[in-house]
């Protein structure tokens, strides 16, 4: 039993309808109903009456909407008694998929700081999946993500965009191909070639751009910023989202350069994700407001280490 299929369910009862609930939780059609049918079959009671015309509250579900309600009265004051210690003891807990780190998270960890002396703050690097276990056990507060386009967080999660860019090609500023205003798959396909690790979203990319035709020499890491290192030592070509490379010390040093692909015309986002709940702890929604101001554009660092100027 998780804490979402109780709130769905009193959702579908303060509504009227499956619709209409997943349309104020923003939650889709057949998500909820899984998330309601698993619950049903675990208590062994029927909570809605599903119809061709749509779903409703049962009479059961109406008789358990009061105990269930009082269950979500209990975890909101279990959760906001934790926000309380989450501000007490100062610590906030990131996790991150490493993409972006040197342009987003860093100067928002200054700017947090700044706001909260003395706090301290846990980052952790992770599998995307390992993020959203995480998060939903509560022992990550903010996590942040890459998303394709047509990507979607747990339901159990929120997420506030705060990136958005496309895959690029990421080569060492002195191979051939950089000179190159964009480069083609087949073209990739011939060099040594640095994929992240299965679990990451580059991954599946690549897997979709190379179709069953991959790189013969490849090359598997975790996370970006040592996919970047090795590009930058020559060792082979690899794909990341263009705001990970814009702006990296790497760049600034003139050792890699990001490429644009060829015919694609994929959106990657990266977003904070955080656990959807009523009460979020203020420090959790520091956090994700001084995120929102570092990826504002222009508020970034530059080469020489200060703000541009418009």
């Amino acid at each position: 039993m998780r804490i979402e299929q109780l709130e769905y369910v009193v959702a579908v009862g303060t509504y009227g309808s499956l619709r209409r609930a997943g349309e104020h939780l923003h939650v889709s059609l057949p998500a909820l109903s899984e998330a309601i049918s698993k619950l049903e079959r675990e208590l062994g009671v029927a909570l809605l009456d599903r119809h061709r015309s749509g779903a409703r509250i049962s009479y059961a579900g109406r008789d358990l909407l009061q105990p269930i309600i009082d269950v979500l009265d209990s975890v909101a004051r279990l959760r906001a008694a934790a926000g309380d210690q989450l501000a007490a003891r100062r610590l906030l807990r990131v996790g991150t998929v490493n993409a972006g780190t040197a342009t987003l998270l860093l100067p928002a960890l200054q700017a947090f700081h700044a706001q909260h002396r003395g706090s301290t703050v846990e980052i952790r690097n992770l599998q995307q999946d390992d993020i959203y276990v995480m998060l939903a056990e509560g022992t990550l507060d903010v996590g942040l993500v890459n998303l394709l386009e047509g990507d979607d967080v747990p339901p159990e999660l929120e997420r506030t965009p705060l990136l958005a860019g496309r895959p690029v090609a990421v080569i060492p500023a002195s191979h051939p191909l950089a000179a190159q205003p964009e480069v083609s798959a087949d073209e990739l396909r011939a060099e040594r070639f640095v994929a992240m690790r299965a679990g990451y979203l580059m991954h599946r990319f690549a897997h979709r751009l190379f179709g069953s035709n991959l790189p013969a020499e490849w090359y598997s890491t975790d996370g970006a910023e040592m996919g970047k290192l090795m590009v930058a030592q020559g060792i082979g070509i690899a794909l990341l989202p263009d705001y990970s490379v814009r702006g990296d010390p790497l760049e600034w040093a003139g050792l890699i350069v990001g490429r644009p692909i060829a015919g694609d015309r994929t959106a990657v986002t990266m977003s904070a994700v955080r656990r959807r709940q009523t009460r979020t702890p203020a420090v959790v929604q520091d956090m994700i407001r001084h995120l929102q101001n570092s990826a504002e554009p222009g508020s970034g660092p530059t080469p020489n280490g200060a703000n541009e100027q418009a």
